[in-house]
């Protein structure tokens, strides 16, 4: 079977879907690899490496891109990239599923078959193939690097003979993949480090790593989980108390880190304006949230605004700013998905009764398919 990775599109994304170690796992199964040329520049992987590794690199993306049966990339395809699909051929990416019903219904008319990377279940047997997990997990690492950057003093304490130089407090919302790795990495810098989640299950995690726990733990709380271990609606009571706690707490902090989403809703508000004007000058906000409108209202995509001194910083890629782990991970995740996606022989078969393709795929057969996007 032929697979193409041409290069990403979406500007300033420097990630690649194909890396020279996933091209020689793809060539062992089977299978021929089209590589457009400079796809894997940004991510540190040279057009000699995916030569030496067994792929075929061209220049020329429509020679990439004909007769492949599987496309493998990081990003949604624009429309002038979409014409070159061959009809049939399988579309894998991150595709942005929930904001994306009008390209769902593109990606049927021209007759590929697309499956979205975000809707792999968290399942034990998918864990390989999460690349939500695997992108997040850099995401909430490269949030505290560029928090510290910005922040623009040191992080751990230091005794020098000119005096001594305060441990920056570091406050983390939300204990997921990226909150996790967030205070992981500033444990390691050095930092103070503190964070909150609706799940009880979560102190745990946290109190694992070395940080402390923030929450209002009252009978309420104690009991705020499902049995699937899923969160549950608290009362208004409870969200007050909460709320005051937090907004105690962030006016002592230098950099705070947001990172609550809600699949397919926008996200949660945080961190509000009168809890940033809280903070003193010179304290930074990383926004994981902004591309859904961010969990504080004044973070903007792309953007770092100043707010009375406290920076409010919006990158809306942080993955892609370790592109050449981020795409390391993502293609490791594809290799894994594959054999979901071939029959015998190694020709496109994809197993449409498991539930993980099931799961993944938004259109088929000229159809969109998927429960959430079929009115598009």
């Amino acid at each position: 079977m032929r697979i193409a990775v041409p290069k990403e599109t979406h500007a300033g994304d420097q990630r690649v879907a194909a890396t020279a170690e996933s091209v020689k796992k793809l060539l062992g199964l089977g299978h021929s690899v089209a590589v457009e040329s400079g796809a894997g520049l940004g991510a540190g992987v040279r057009d000699a490496d995916y030569s030496a590794a067994g792929a075929d690199v061209r220049a020329d993306r429509a020679a990439v891109l004909k007769d492949a049966e599987i496309i493998f990339k990081v990003r949604a395809p624009d429309a002038a990239e979409l014409k070159l699909y061959p009809k049939g051929a399988a579309l894998v990416a991150l595709l942005e599923p929930y904001a994306a019903k009008k390209e769902a219904a593109a990606y049927a008319k021209a007759g590929v078959t697309a499956l979205a990377m975000e809707f792999v279940p968290r399942i034990t047997r998918a864990q390989s193939m999460d690349a939500l997990s695997s992108q997040a997990n850099l995401a909430g690492y490269r949030a505290v690097i560029e928090g510290a950057q910005i922040y623009g003093r040191a992080l751990p304490m230091m005794m020098t003979a000119a005096g001594t130089v305060a441990a920056a407090r570091v406050f983390v919302m939300g204990a997921g993949v990226a909150g996790l790795q967030a205070i992981a990495t500033a444990r390691r810098l050095g930092a103070i480090v503190s964070a909150t989640d609706v799940r009880p299950a979560a102190k745990e995690q946290v109190a694992s790593l070395g940080a402390k726990f923030i929450a209002v733990e009252d009978e309420e709380f104690k009991a705020a989980e499902t049995a699937a271990g899923y969160a549950k609606p608290m009362s208004a009571e409870y969200q007050q108390k909460q709320a005051a706690l937090v907004a105690d707490h962030i006016a002592k902090q230098d950099i705070v880190v947001t990172t609550a989403l809600i699949p397919g809703r926008p996200a949660p508000v945080l961190v509000t304006e009168a809890m940033v004007r809280s903070m003193r000058a010179g304290s930074v906000i990383v926004d994981l949230a902004v591309v859904q409108g961010g969990n504080c209202p004044l973070s903007k995509p792309d953007e770092v605004v100043d707010v009375n001194g406290v920076k409010v910083v919006g990158f809306s890629n942080l993955p892609g700013r370790v592109a050449a782990d981020a795409s390391a991970l993502y293609a490791r995740n594809l290799v894994a998905l594959l054999p979901l996606l071939t029959g015998e022989g190694g020709a496109l078969a994809p197993k449409w009764d498991d539930e993980i393709v099931k799961a993944a795929v938004i259109t088929r057969d000229g159809s969109v398919v998927h429960p959430s996007l079929q009115d598009a």
